[in-house]
């Protein structure tokens, strides 16, 4: 199991060690990325791979919606640091178990989110040659 530490992101501040961001506010939260969120919690890695491994992790529980149960709240809500913080070291602790599992998971999901990518751009050169194709025929 990796080490990390999780604590809440204070915004400008910058980080020398390996890290991604957990969205904390909001019907997305859990949602992980790179760059910081306005209201994000962090979580430092002592090297890159654990971090690459834990944004699948985080990644899969946002995509699940499990930190829907966890929100507080009534017009905004929002996870606690504390509560994401057990949550979130219990269920990696225990997807990461099955280390072999978890290394096939990641890569299926690497690739899917390869494949999505690979997706997006083709739906984008199509649209325009769209555009090209309407405008050559509207300006005869």
């Amino acid at each position: 199991m990796p080490n990390f530490i999780i604590k809440t992101h204070q915004k400008d501040t910058c980080y020398s060690k390996p890290h991604l961001f957990i969205l904390n506010k909001g019907m997305n939260s859990g949602k992980p990325q790179k760059e910081p969120f306005t209201n994000s919690f962090v979580i430092i890695f002592q090297n890159e791979e654990d971090c690459e491994n834990i944004y699948f992790v985080a990644y899969s529980l946002w995509k699940t919606k499990f930190w829907h149960p966890f929100l507080v709240g009534s017009v905004i809500p929002f996870l606690r640091l504390q509560i994401f913080s057990k949550e979130f070291n219990l269920k990696a602790s225990l997807m990461m178990q099955e280390h072999e599992e978890h290394l096939k998971q990641v890569a299926a999901l690497k690739l899917l989110e390869q494949k999505e990518k690979q997706f997006h751009e083709n739906i984008n050169l199509i649209n325009d040659m769209r555009k090209v194709i309407l405008h050559r025929y509207s300006n005869r």
